[in-house]
């Protein structure tokens, strides 16, 4: 899991904020996948001019991040879902659905639009083999997650919770494979900034474009 914490400026996150509370919303289980519609009760976004702003701000941000590009190396993006959980609404346990909208989901992501003092419950929990791990980020955060992992998000007691979800396929199918070549780009970037383009610096991004080669499902 990875906390990306500068997705967007503060002018950004106002503007996304404002235009996500004038949304007109509808019953989020027409989404759900048959099993998961059991146990989700929240709302989501009806389509509108102000949604599709706000789809196309946020992919254009996530595709213009490095940091977002080198962990999800991403194919292609769904469209963007923008939820809503009021007092009592929640999202049971549950695993997103493996394929939605003609792409195979390898990583999901969660981007809060709501600052958590403004709300009570409504953590994301994913779990793990080791452990559940509850998220609940400062407005303008998102939480990106592998798409194979049981998740739910606790029901709200106070307040309202908005954020921005969604799903990636990423170029590289291998969960292992994305996390080294992410490692190898942060080691890359490590190298070119204390070294300059050195004979080390070559090396190691020769190597990062061959396990591309290799790897990569275009």
């Amino acid at each position: 899991m990875l906390v990306i914490e500068s997705l967007l400026s503060p002018a950004e996150l106002a503007a996304l904020q404002e235009a996500a509370a004038g949304l007109s919303f509808g019953d989020g289980r027409a989404t759900a996948g048959r099993h998961a519609r059991e146990v989700k009760a929240n709302d989501q976004a009806l389509a509108s001019d102000a949604l599709e702003a706000i789809q196309t701000k946020v992919t254009a941000a996530l595709m213009a991040h490095p940091v977002f590009r080198a962990a999800a190396r991403p194919k292609a993006l769904s469209r963007l879902i923008v939820s809503r959980y009021r007092i009592g609404q929640t999202y049971g346990l549950h695993v997103d659905d493996a394929l939605m909208q003609g792409l195979r989901t390898d990583l999901s992501f969660t981007l809060f639009l709501s600052a958590p003092e403004s709300y009570d419950g409504g953590a994301l929990v994913v779990e793990d083999l080791f452990e559940a791990r509850a998220i609940k980020l400062q407005a303008g955060e998102m939480i990106l997650y592998p798409a194979t992992t049981l998740h739910r998000v606790e029901p709200v007691t106070r307040g309202e919770r908005l954020a921005v979800v969604g799903w990636v396929q990423s170029l590289i199918r291998d969960q292992a494979r994305r996390e080294m070549l992410f490692d190898l780009d942060q080691a890359v970037e490590e190298v070119f900034a204390t070294q300059g383009k050195s004979a080390l610096f070559d090396r190691l991004a020769k190597t990062r474009s061959n396990l591309l080669r290799m790897w990569a499902e275009p």
